[in-house]
């Protein structure tokens, strides 16, 4: 793979204009498909032969399509001592009805004081307007939510309180905001200070723009042919963005190596492709493979967000062994500092890099002699992290950022109406006789614990099927009405061939809840056997795979710890501007272990191949830590700190579902690269001594994987000069 790598890394320095080209057409022509065949993306999710999912299909074959678009719920509280349906209140809510009919792309707003369907609590002290939009929440453009919102502010500034909450409210998962400048920002200034060269910085910087943006523009082209989540695009734009800056980092820090060592640009750029992209190459197929290995669990949504996802890392990974080469060759010795760059070839020590080195090696030494203490203090650093995920909890209700409007209009309907009426159960019964056992199913399910209303059943057209709607006592996230959806399941059977299915958002989040829940140990068990497999391939070592397999489970344990504590305990969540607190996204644990997964990986590969090399040249098992870590340990540093900017860019500005991935991914990448690799694998490597790099007889024929081009360096390449006008070959 080195050999090929290498003649690929000459080739595209040498074709330079030509390669430039086709990546800047490349996103030329994706991102006119991205402005002109993109599509909605969607904001629900389910699972196709569950339950839940199973009766929407039915109902609507039954009932006829009973989806509608987004919908908002304006809700109005009087004042104190007062009714809703006073006369002067009820003025209001008329009046302020009909203006919310004529905002913006609303399609219609319903009377809440309607004597044919009115909308007012027991006690009528509140009522609520159910305002409905033509298209899905994704397609309600940011003037129509902030014409209904200034609408809201402005009656709630008068005696009745206004407040509104609802599915069209959301703030939906932009490409391009404050996140991703902030990050990029904070990049350019860790890549400015790691190479000393401002053009250095900015072509790695530039190169992962490009291969970022040819991935999300292409995600978002194919919006207009498939339905994906909202999240995918802007989940593929962080993760891509985090790679592509640090794998070409990798790339150009080996070819300023190459540079200092005397070689000529185009000889330097292919080595880099050899050496640094091979390990670049199989880093980045981890990822793929830890990404596209949410495939296994059967899941269709969560299958296109592993994809897409993998498909940004591959072209992470193309762009950079292809253009970034390219654009070195452009650049040439300017990649260097100033002052390296003036010195004459070969002069400067390629292994004496700028202040820190002295540091690294020193930090080096003290963990490998303080070893057991080292280690002790990491593992229970991070085993204290960790200790909240063991009451994490999940769901995939969507929650309201504390003291928004949305939270103030939760709180009047649940202490006016309950907290089950904004997510009421559908009992479904479907075939011959339903309406007649669907009346015995609703008398059965009323006195179940936890069920605050029973409604009537209500027959189809045919009797073919007849619907019954539950309203709990206590409210989505809650383990009581999880309880309920089991109880009904569990109490009403069928019956004279008519099917009792349970629906609605609530069964519906609880059973892709449960399903996620249950797949997050095969999940981890099939990356951490991956992981595994390939270090033991990669080092040819048993001990440094459970090394590294351990750290990586530590790494897990204290990201998902972290998150638990801020995004469902509420520490500290204002200083992260979490928003809301509770349970966690019930996606978000199996994404932050396959993304973690290849990242951990990443570092382990760089870090320890380093040592590895060390000691097949001869250096002692401690020295070898000590040289590879000195060697190492800078690139992983600076790649560990843009990839935790990046992250963490989007926890105060991102999307409310991106929030704890992001916060996850943030921590869960600098106790890896801090704690982990840097403390934690060095001092278990060096009380682990030369057993560190045992591999039994009996596995000795496995393939050795050359991930850092040693072979390339034993024997370095010819490289023919470039074909010039003067050495052409003239006809006779």
């Amino acid at each position: 793979m080195a050999t090929l790598l290498h003649r690929l890394g000459l080739a595209s320095v040498r074709h330079r204009l030509l390669v430039t080209i086709a990546w800047l057409v490349a996103l030329v022509a994706v991102g006119v498909g991205a402005g002109t065949l993109s599509g909605a993306t969607a904001n629900t999710f389910s699972i196709p032969g569950q339950e839940s999912t199973t009766a929407l299909s039915l109902m609507e074959e039954r009932f006829g399509d009973t989806s509608s678009g987004a919908t908002v719920q304006v809700v109005f509280q009087a004042p104190d001592g007062q009714k809703i349906t006073d006369p002067v209140n009820a003025a209001q809510v008329t009046e302020l009805v009909g203006t919310l009919g004529k905002l913006p792309g609303v399609a219609g707003a319903s009377n809440p004081l309607d004597p044919q369907a009115p909308t007012v609590s027991q006690d009528q002290v509140a009522a609520y307007s159910s305002v409905t939009y033509p298209v899905q929440p994704s397609e309600v453009t940011e003037e129509q939510r902030e014409a209904i919102l200034d609408l809201v502010e402005q009656a709630g500034s008068g005696a009745l309180t206004v407040e509104a909450r609802g599915e069209a409210l959301s703030n939906p998962a932009d490409i391009g905001g404050a996140s991703e400048i902030l990050g990029v920002v904070v990049a350019l200034i860790v890549l400015a200070l790691t190479y000393g060269s401002l053009v250095a910085a900015g072509m790695n910087l530039l190169t992962a723009i490009v291969g970022v943006g040819i991935g999300a523009a292409g995600i978002v082209t194919l919006t207009g042919f498939m339905d994906l989540q909202s999240t995918t695009p802007i989940l593929a734009v962080m993760l891509g963005l985090a790679v592509g800056i640090d794998y070409a980092l990798f790339i150009v820090t080996r070819f300023r190596h190459e540079l200092r060592r005397g070689l000529s640009v185009e000889a330097a750029a292919a080595m880099s492709v050899g050496t640094a992209g091979a390990a670049v190459v199989t880093a980045g197929l981890t990822v793929v493979i830890a990404l596209a290995g949410l495939s296994v669990v059967g899941i269709p949504f969560l299958s296109e967000m592993g994809i897409a996802a993998a498909a940004t890392i591959v072209i992470a990974v193309l762009v950079a062994i292809t253009l970034v080469p390219a654009i070195l060759g452009w650049i040439g010795a300017r990649a260097l500092p100033r002052k390296q760059r003036q010195a004459e070839p070969g002069s400067v020590d390629p292994d004496v890099l700028p202040d820190g080195r002295g540091f690294i090696k020193g930090w080096a030494r003290m963990v490998t002699e303080q070893r057991w203490l080292s280690l002790i203090v990491a593992v229970a650093l991070l085993g204290v992290i960790a200790i909240p995920f063991f009451s994490m909890k999940t769901t995939l209700a969507q929650r309201a950022a504390e003291g928004s409007t949305q939270a103030y209009a939760q709180e009047i309907m649940d202490a006016r109406f309950g907290p089950g009426v904004s997510s009421p159960l559908l009992i479904l019964v479907d075939g011959p006789n339903s309406a007649a056992h669907a009346t015995e199913v609703q008398k059965q399910v009323a006195g179940l614990p936890d069920v605050a209303m029973a409604l009537p059943a209500t027959p189809n057209p045919d009797g073919s099927a007849a619907l019954i709607t539950i309203i709990p006592a206590s409210g989505p996230e809650d383990e009581k009405t999880v309880d309920l959806v089991h109880a009904i399941r569990d109490q009403t059977a069928d019956a004279d061939g008519a099917e009792v299915y349970v629906t609605g958002s609530t069964a519906i989040s609880i059973d892709v809840s449960q399903k996620l829940n249950d797949a997050l140990p095969v999940y981890l068990a099939l990356v951490v056997g991956l992981a595994f497999v390939l270090l033991v391939l990669v080092f040819r070592s048993l001990m440094v795979p459970v090394v590294g397999v351990l750290g990586f489970l530590l790494t897990i344990g204290a990201a998902f710890g972290a998150t638990v504590a801020v995004f469902q305990w509420g520490w500290a969540a204002d200083a992260v501007n979490a928003g809301s607190t509770g349970p966690i996204l019930s996606l978000a644990p199996i994404i932050i272990v396959g993304i973690l997964f290849g990242l951990a990986m990443d570092y382990q590969v760089f870090l320890v191949s380093r040592m590895h090399e060390a000691h097949a040249h001869g250096a002692g098992p401690k020295e070898a830590i000590v040289t590879g870590f000195r060697q190492a340990a800078p690139v992983v540093i600076a790649a560990a700190t843009i990839m935790f900017a990046v992250f963490a860019a989007f926890v105060p500005e991102g999307n409310d579902t991106i929030k704890p991935i992001a916060f996850a991914l943030a921590v869960g990448i600098a106790f890896d690269a801090f704690i982990v690799r840097m403390i934690a694998v060095p001092a278990a490597l060096a009380l682990l001594g030369r057993a560190a790099w045992w591999l039994p007889s009996w596995l000795r024929w496995l393939p050795e994987l050359d991930v850092e081009g040693a072979a390339l360096e034993r024997k370095p390449p010819v490289i023919d000069p470039e074909p010039t006008r003067d050495t052409l070959p003239t006809s006779a």
